[in-house]
Order: C-alpha cells, then sequence, then structure tokens
C-alpha cells in the first residue's frame, strides 16, 4: 500500500494539519518541522496524490488553446473538436476555453502572452507561428507558472516546453515519397504551396519534402514555394503564374493545413487528374477531393487526441507529473480513397 499523509504524521511525529501546511507551503511551521517532514517523505517513499488533493480543495483549472483568427475549414475543425472536449472533463473539474488572436503578428502575440498571468489560466496551448519574440514570450510564461504547450506549430523537442502535433520533417519527406511514388518518375516539375513560409512546421516539412525528392526522385524538379497568406485571390493569381510559367508540372504538395483555396487554383489552371497532389490535414473539403479523386492522398494528424493530449499534458504538469510520453505521441496518418 502507498504510504498516506496519516502515515506521513505518524512517522514524523506531527499531526495531519502540519503535514497539510507543509505540503501546501503555508506559514506556521518552523523550518525544522518541515525539513523534517520532507525527511521523513524521503524515507517512507511518500508520494502525494495531487488528484485527490485537488478534489479536497474543489480546485478547478482553467485551460485555454490560443489559435488564429484565419484557417478556413481545418480551424472550424479544431473549434469543433476543442468544444466536444471541454464538455468531456467537465466532469474532472477542467475549465477549456479558446482564445484567437492574429497569429501572424509576433508583437501582438507576445504583448497578449505578456499580460497574462498564473490568476488568469494555469495553463495555455498556443498554435502561432514560431518568432523570437514569441519564443521569450512564452519562456517568460513558464516561470510566471503558466504550463505551455506548443499546439501542432513549433519545434518538438527543441526546449523544456511541451509539443503536441506531427514530426513535420517526417511528414514532409513521407509526402516526398508519395508525390514521388505516385508521379511514376516521370520527368516534371513540382509546385509546393504554403500558407507562409515563416512557420516552422512549413519550413521543416519542406525540408524532408526536397530531401527525399533529391535522394529518391532526381529527375523531379522542385519549384520555389509560392505563399498564399491564406488569400483566395493571390493563390489563384500565383499558382496559375507559376503553372503558365512550368508547363511541365506533374506533381503538387499543398504544406498549409487549409487546402481548399491552393487546390481550387489548381483545378482551374490545370487538369488534376494529370497531377499528383498531396495536402495536410483532414476536412470536408480535402476529404471530398480525395474521393473524388483530385486529392491523391492527404496527410493528417488525428486532432482530437492532438486535443486531448494537450489538455493531459497542461494536467500533469500543474499537478508536477510526468506526462506519459507513449499517450502523447501524435502519429502522421496517410489517408487515401481506400481507407478514408
Amino acid at each position: 500500500m502507498r504510504p498516506t499523509t496519516k502515515d506521513l504524521a505518524k512517522a514524523a511525529g506531527v499531526s495531519l494539519a502540519t503535514v497539510d501546511r507543509v505540503l501546501n507551503d503555508r506559514p506556521g511551521v518552523t523550518e525544522k518541522t518541515v525539513t523534517k517532514v520532507y525527511e521523513t517523505i524521503e524515507k517512507i517513499g511518500f508520494v502525494r496524490n495531487i488528484q485527490a488533493a485537488n478534489l479536497a480543495r474543489g480546485k478547478h483549472y482553467q485551460f485555454r488553446f490560443l489559435l488564429p483568427t484565419t484557417g478556413g475549414k481545418f480551424l472550424t475543425e479544431l473549434l469543433t473538436q476543442i468544444e466536444n472536449a471541454a464538455l468531456s472533463y467537465t466532469s474532472e473539474m477542467i475549465e477549456t476555453n479558446v482564445q484567437q488572436i492574429t497569429a501572424n503578428d509576433p508583437h501582438l502575440v507576445a504583448n497578449h502572452l505578456a499580460s497574462l498571468s498564473s490568476m488568469d489560466v494555469d495553463g495555455i496551448a498556443i498554435m502561432v507561428p514560431e518568432s523570437p519574440q514569441v519564443r521569450d514570450a512564452i519562456t517568460r510564461l513558464s516561470e510566471r507558472g503558466i504550463s505551455v504547450v506548443q499546439f501542432l506549430t513549433g519545434q518538438p523537442k527543441a526546449s523544456d516546453i511541451d509539443f503536441v502535433g506531427i514530426d513535420s520533417h517526417a511528414a514532409g519527406a513521407t509526402a516526398g515519397r508519395l508525390v514521388g511514388g505516385f508521379s511514376q518518375s516521370k520527368d516534371g516539375s513540382i509546385i509546393v504551396i504554403s500558407d507562409t513560409m515563416q512557420a516552422r512546421d512549413s519550413i521543416e516539412r519542406r525540408l524532408g519534402f526536397d530531401e527525399t525528392i533529391g535522394r529518391l526522385y532526381p529527375k523531379l524538379r522542385i519549384l520555389p514555394s509560392l505563399e498564399t497568406y491564406g488569400n483566395e485571390k493571390r493563390a489563384h493569381r500565383i499558382i496559375c503564374d507559376s503553372v503558365e510559367n512550368n508547363p511541365d508540372i506533374v506533381g503538387a504538395y499543398v504544406l498549409s493545413a487549409e487546402a481548399q483555396a491552393p487546390i481550387e487554383a489548381l483545378e482551374n489552371c490545370v487538369d488534376a487528374s494529370h497531377v499528383t497532389i498531396v495536402a495536410h490535414e483532414r476536412t470536408s473539403f480535402s476529404a471530398s477531393a480525395l474521393r473524388k479523386g483530385v486529392i491523391d492522398a492527404i496527410i493528417a494528424q488525428n486532432t482530437g487526441h492532438a486535443i486531448r493530449s494537450a489538455i493531459r499534458i497542461m494536467r500533469a504538469r500543474n499537478e508536477q507529473r510526468q506526462p506519459l510520453t507513449s499517450q502523447e505521441t501524435i502519429r502522421i496518418e496517410i489517408l487515401l480513397p481506400e481507407n478514408l
């Protein structure tokens, strides 16, 4: 049986009230008694049940997802999944909400993060492009006692900040394998489309894609990345210009999570049935395009799993527990018409 607080109090020769004060870092206990209690903790192997303590105190957690204001159908999917997760965690005294922000303005994001205190939130999952300003603001959040999760964007294992999402370099390498394989080693050009190449996940995906194509399919020529900035008119113009200037296009890789504008632009500018197209993330649009044969494959991640993982990690950090790594690993999924 695991030692209880009663066992700890008895072994230390103090009252339960004194143990409670020590464990909760409250005043009214001498330094000598504090030292004695902690020495006894080490001696008997006492492990505090934070969940039970929180339940007894009626502790509620306030967790927040900081998302961009734009993102099309993928953002809509995330908002729905967060709402579902919030309902399921209510019984565990966890309140989860969403705040949206203009994510491409790093100074705005950094200022917003600087305004938060541990009185506002216990944990925050942040889905914004990485920048020096945002990195510094995230570090200061942790110093103020707010648990932070880089959500779907960021760099895995780059720091002590937790990350939830797929390995973007591996995802890009997977896309290279799919585009090259489906193109059947034809000679030709590949068009690469992103919302912005300022985002680390876009950079990592492009690097992985280039490495795989260069190693396995040297006959294919990868064109410079096109940035749509989420603007449909811009997407149509720059994609059609690229198609016009490169009539040998045999493949397209859409790096961004929202594929609708790039795919519709491609359909207007080129015969999609003769072009291998690989996109990211399952949405109502991308799933429909896959069924119709417009898209050849979707590289996806289970967003519901990612959201629940972010909540579990924030809770574990608040309870001073180590998250279960195997449970929180988000895997790359390859969706085809046959397994959609």
